[in-house]
C-alpha cells in the first residue's frame, strides 16, 4: 500500500503521532508542496458553457436572478460558478491527504450561528457541495481565491490580497499542526466560541455586532432578514412573501409540496428523541425561498410550523443534488443526496443542527434534506468582518477550516505534509494569485454575454 492510500485511512491508527506526521511529510516526494501553487488552464475550457450545463435543471423562470446575482462582482461569480473551479481543480496536483470537504469553501460560506446549546460559534456553515474522500488542498484553494478576489474587491493591491490569502494558509497550517498534539477527543470537541472572536476585535463596529450577536435578546432573532409571519383573512398564520427572493409557490414552479409526506419523510430519518419534538408542531405554510448566489434556482422551501400557543418554527427544506465535486471526478457518493448533505455537516460542524434531516419528495422525486432555519444565523455580521477586518476573517476562516478537517483525516499526517515553513503557505497564496486573474477573465467573459442578452 502506498503512502497516499494509507493516509486519513485506518492504518495510520496504529501509529504514533511521529511516525503519522513522517507518512504525511514523504508525500513531499510525489507531490512537491512548491507544485500547488501553479495553475493553467485547459485548452478546452469553456466557463460559459459549465455554467450552462447547472443552469438546465433549475427553476428557468428564476435564472435572470441567479445571473443579475453573480454579476454583481467578481467574488459574487466565483460564488455562482462553483461548477466551473470543480472542473479546474479535477485537474491540478494534489497530494492525497483526504478528509470530508465542504466543496464550497468561499469566505461567505462561513459564518456565526447559535449551537442547539445556545452557544453563538463560527464554523463552516454550508454544505450543499459537501464530500469524503476528497484531498484538502480543494478546499483550500477555493478559499485562498476567494480571499485574493474579495481584497482585490475592497481596493487592496494585489501585492496585499497575496499577503492576506498568505496569512489564511499559515493559520489554517499552524492550526492543523496545534490539533494534531491533541488527543483525537479534545481535537473533536474543539470549538470557536463567537465570545472568543469578540475579544480579539479592535473595531469597535465589529466588537458591538458581535455582542449584539451574543445576546440573548429574543427579539433580535428576527432581526436577520429573518422571513416574516402574518395571519391571513381566516387567522391562519403564513410566511409573509418577499419577492422576488421569498414567494408562495404556484405553476411556474415544478416542485408541488405535499406537506404531510413531506413532514413524514423527515420524521422518519430523525433521532426520535428529535422526531417527538417535531410533532408538538404542526406545519401551517409552506413559501419558496431563493438562497444565496450559486443556489439560486435550486428547489428550496421554508416551512412554517406553530405550537397550540402560536410559537413558530422555521424549517427549511433545499433540493440536494449531487456535489460538484462528483460531477468533474473528484470522489463519489452512492447514497441519498440529502443523506451526503446531513453526513457531511455531521463530520464537519463543531455543533450541527438537531433538525438535519433529508427526504425524497414523493411528487417530483427530488432529493431534499432539512435544517432549522436559524433565527441568528448572522450572514450580516460575515459582511461586517470582510468588510472592516478581512485580514481577522479570513483568518478565522482558515482556522475553522483546518477544525472542520481535521475530524476526518489524521491531522499528524496533515501537518507532515505542510511543514513548519512557510512553503505551502506560498504556493496556495501563488495559486489563489493566478485562479483569481482566470475568475477576472471568465467574469469580463460572463458581463459580455449577458450584455448580449445571451
Amino acid at each position: 500500500m502506498t503512502i497516499e492510500a494509507e493516509v486519513g485511512a485506518p492504518d495510520l491508527n496504529g501509529l504514533d503521532h511521529r511516525a503519522r506526521y513522517a507518512a504525511g511529510k514523504a508525500l513531499r516526494d510525489a507531490v512537491k508542496r512548491e507544485a500547488l501553487a501553479d495553475f493553467a488552464p485547459a485548452p478546452e475550457r469553456d466557463a460559459l458553457a459549465i455554467i450552462a450545463a447547472t443552469e438546465r435543471d433549475r427553476v428557468q423562470s428564476l435564472l435572470p436572478l441567479r445571473r443579475e446575482s453573480m454579476a454583481v462582482s467578481p467574488h459574487a461569480f466565483l460564488r455562482g460558478a462553483a461548477d466551473v473551479m470543480a472542473s479546474d481543480l479535477s485537474t491540478q496536483l494534489a497530494p492525497g491527504v483526504r478528509a470530508q470537504a465542504g466543496g464550497d469553501c468561499h469566505l461567505m460560506n462561513f459564518g456565526a450561528f447559535i449551537s442547539p446549546e445556545g452557544q453563538a460559534l463560527f464554523d463552516v456553515n454550508d454544505f450543499d457541495e459537501t464530500l469524503p474522500n476528497v484531498d484538502v488542498t480543494f478546499d483550500l484553494r477555493r478559499l485562498a481565491t476567494s480571499v485574493v478576489i474579495a481584497a482585490l474587491g475592497a481596493g487592496e493591491t494585489k501585492p496585499a490580497a497575496r499577503r492576506i490569502a498568505r496569512a489564511t494558509m499559515k493559520t489554517y497550517r499552524r492550526t492543523v499542526a496545534a490539533l494534531a498534539r491533541l488527543s483525537p477527543l479534545e481535537a473533536w470537541n474543539m470549538r470557536v466560541p463567537l465570545a472568543d472572536v469578540a475579544d480579539s476585535l479592535r473595531n469597535r463596529v465589529l466588537h458591538a455586532a458581535v455582542h449584539r450577536a451574543i445576546s440573548k435578546d429574543r427579539d433580535a432573532d428576527y432581526a436577520d432578514n429573518f422571513p416574516k409571519i402574518e395571519q391571513d383573512e381566516n387567522g391562519a398564520w403564513r410566511i409573509k412573501d418577499k419577492p422576488p427572493r421569498l414567494f408562495h409557490i404556484d405553476g411556474e414552479i415544478d416542485m408541488q409540496v405535499d406537506r404531510d409526506a413531506l413532514i413524514a419523510a423527515a420524521l422518519a430519518t430523525l433521532p426520535a428523541q428529535v422526531a417527538a419534538l417535531l410533532r408538538r408542531y404542526d406545519l401551517d405554510d409552506i413559501a419558496f425561498k431563493a438562497v444565496g448566489v450559486g443556489s439560486v434556482g435550486t428547489r428550496c422551501v421554508i416551512a412554517l410550523l406553530m405550537t397550540p400557543d402560536e410559537e413558530p418554527l422555521f424549517l427549511q427544506v433545499k433540493e440536494a443534488g449531487r456535489s460538484v465535486l462528483e460531477r468533474f471526478g473528484v470522489g463519489a457518493w452512492s447514497g441519498a443526496q440529502g443523506e451526503r448533505v446531513v453526513t457531511g455537516q455531521r463530520m464537519m460542524q463543531a455543533a450541527s443542527d438537531i433538525f438535519l434531516g433529508f427526504m425524497r419528495d414523493p411528487g417530483s422525486g427530488r432529493e431534499f434534506y432539512m435544517r432549522h432555519l436559524k433565527t441568528r444565523r448572522l450572514g450580516s455580521l460575515t459582511e461586517l468582518m470582510q468588510q472592516h477586518a478581512l485580514l481577522d476573517y479570513a483568518k478565522l476562516c482558515g482556522c475553522v477550516l483546518a477544525r472542520a478537517h481535521a475530524r476526518s483525516t489524521d491531522a499528524a499526517a496533515l501537518a507532515g505534509y505542510m511543514g513548519k515553513s512557510a512553503a505551502f503557505d506560498d504556493a496556495l497564496a501563488s495559486f489563489a494569485m493566478l485562479y483569481a486573474r482566470q475568475n477576472a477573465k471568465d467574469y469580463e467573459a460572463f458581463l459580455a454575454q449577458a450584455a448580449l442578452g445571451a
